[in-house]
């Protein structure tokens, strides 16, 4: 039985809760700056985001109080406010470790009641920059909509309640989800995040350009009447019904943020009983037998048996299960088709734009070792001789073909079916393979020439402190470098266009795959040696992380 449902006897007295408020607070402030205090990095990094965070809130602010008396202010605010409470929501998804001081789990062996236990966390929780950043907006939002006594009168309220609401919501989705994302699973979802955010900012700029295209702010009317009714933006909305008069809608949309607000405690609250009374896998004797050991299976199980089979086994595993490969290669993967199917939907880009999508898996060639971080040094004991690096880097090119190639084509088709330029799509085929195997020579020699180590902590340290110099090289040396090499391929492609010849654009695919093919045999030629012999330089490079 767990400590909240203890019951309370004579021999062992419930602790006092009076005062638990600020000792979480004190605690609070008292870890944030201990951990300033680790290093001078830290404290740059905090800083630094503090800055920005004021500087973006400023701004915030002062343009909201410029939409004062704008006709559309309310859809504006309301809408925006609906974004940031979404914010709130799925923040803790994508990163469970911004907050590690306020983690439910560390507080399991504590004798603390839920009630006060939800009332500390709520109050120590607005501390920070998010709820500052909050703050601002909610106090520019009342600014551009509060007009008269009673919009005054729900502003002071309003304010308050979107904060609490906003903070309550993300410490509810954070303690319901708090096994998931201290598991492998969570981890990799964290890691995801920058895919979403990169996914995210397409979709913005492509809404912003048919919000442009459509008449202006007008056409955000239908959804800022549908938002002002949602939790998270109804209390701003409630202050701008007040404003013009409408104190039952008004009263109506206060009551939807504190209902929900009531609702989302309630809910936190149970979560936390639940989350520090219920045992875990972790402590419960497995219920199945272990599994058996698979081999080989999917593609790398058509290979022959040997080191290449073994190879692309290992890689494909690593796409599969290692967070940070898999972050990298759906990122690549999204990224790679994004840009010109967006560009195409939009009918301003240019089917060569799918071109990006074989630059993008491309670069998974890079840092090859790295990937393995300090489990190379098992790697390197297999690799005796030039033909051992040979075939090591062949079979790890080959894991790469095979996703990108058919990943390569359909991106091109499908720009070419958004687009109706049937006729190009051979020339951009062809480019796209020459790129291909020119980013694939260049990253065996830069995964020989500039290793660099991947540290498996942080969702966002992708290079190792002291290596990003290395990192810096190897990447934009190889797109500088990856078209100048495929130079022969896109001339032809130019020159068959410029002739007029576009009916013998057919050629140029042959002539890419041909291309593309002996470039990349010829990158690991070249690179197979300087692995050979370079081992202990690039052992020590990729374990520094």
């Amino acid at each position: 039985m767990s400590v909240l449902d203890a019951p309370v006897t004579a021999a062992a007295p419930a602790a006092p809760t009076t005062g638990l408020t600020p000792i979480f607070v004190r605690l609070k402030l008292t870890l944030l700056r201990n951990g300033l205090r680790q290093s001078s990095g830290r404290r740059a990094a905090y800083i630094a985001s503090l800055v920005f965070t004021l500087l973006l809130a400023a701004g915030q602010v002062l343009g909201l109080v410029l939409l004062r008396g704008n006709a559309q202010a309310g859809t504006v605010v309301v809408l925006l406010t609906a974004v940031v409470a979404l914010g709130w929501a799925v923040l803790p998804l994508f990163f469970p470790s911004g907050d590690d001081t306020l983690d439910p789990t560390r507080l399991v062996m504590l004798p603390l009641r839920p009630e006060p236990l939800v009332r500390a966390l709520l109050v120590s929780s607005m501390i920070g920059i998010g709820p500052l950043f909050t703050l601002c907006l909610a106090v520019g939002s009342v600014l551009a909509l509060a007009h008269g006594p009673a919009g005054v009168l729900f502003a002071v309220v309003a304010v308050p309640l979107t904060l609490l609401l906003c903070v309550a919501l993300s410490r509810a989705v954070a303690t319901a989800n708090v096994r998931l994302l201290n598991s492998r699973k969570g981890r990799d979802l964290a890691v995801l995040s920058g895919l979403v955010i990169a996914v995210g900012i397409q979709f913005v700029n492509f809404g912003a350009q048919r919000l442009g295209e459509a008449g202006g702010l007008s056409t955000l009317e239908p959804a800022g009447n549908a938002a002002r009714w949602l939790p998270g933006a109804s209390a701003i909305a409630a202050v701008d019904a007040a404003s013009r008069g409408s104190y039952g809608v008004a009263a109506a949309q206060l009551l939807v943020t504190v209902a929900a607000l009531v609702a989302l405690v309630w809910l936190w609250q149970r979560g936390l009983v639940k989350l520090m009374t219920a045992p875990d896998g972790s402590t419960l004797a497995a219920a199945e037998p272990t599994r058996k050991e698979s081999g080989r299976t999917g593609l790398s199980a058509l290979l022959p048996e040997g080191r290449t089979a073994t190879v692309v086994h290992r890689s494909l595993l690593y796409i599969a299960r290692d967070p940070k490969t898999k972050a990298a290669w759906v990122t690549a993967l999204a990224i790679g088709a994004i840009v010109p199917l967006i560009n195409a939907l939009q009918g301003t880009g240019s089917i060569y734009f799918a071109c990006f999508a074989a630059g993008m898996l491309g670069m998974q060639m890079y840092n090859q070792f790295g990937q393995d971080t300090s489990a190379f040094w098992m790697v390197a004991l297999t690799i005796s001789s030039t033909r051992d690096a040979y075939v090591e880097l062949r079979a790890r090119a080959l894991a790469l073909l095979l996703i990108t190639l058919p990943y390569t084509v359909v991106v091109c088709v499908a720009t070419a079916a958004l687009l109706g330029s049937w006729q190009a799509l051979p020339g951009v085929l062809g480019i796209s393979f020459a790129l291909l195997g020119a980013m694939l020579a260049i990253g065996a020699v830069a995964s020989a020439l500039f290793p660099y180590s991947i540290p498996q902590e942080g969702a966002f340290k992708n290079v190792a402190p002291g290596q990003g110099g290395l990192a810096w090289i190897s990447i934009l040396g190889g797109m500088l470098a990856a078209p100048v090499l495929a130079g022969p391929v896109i001339a032809l492609t130019v020159w068959l266009h410029v002739a007029d010849r576009q009916d013998a654009l057919w050629l140029v695919i042959p002539a890419g795959a041909v291309f593309g093919a002996l470039i990349g045999w010829a990158g690991l030629r070249i690179a197979a040696p300087r692995t050979a012999n370079r081992l202990p330089e690039i052992l020590t490079a990729v374990s520094k992380g």
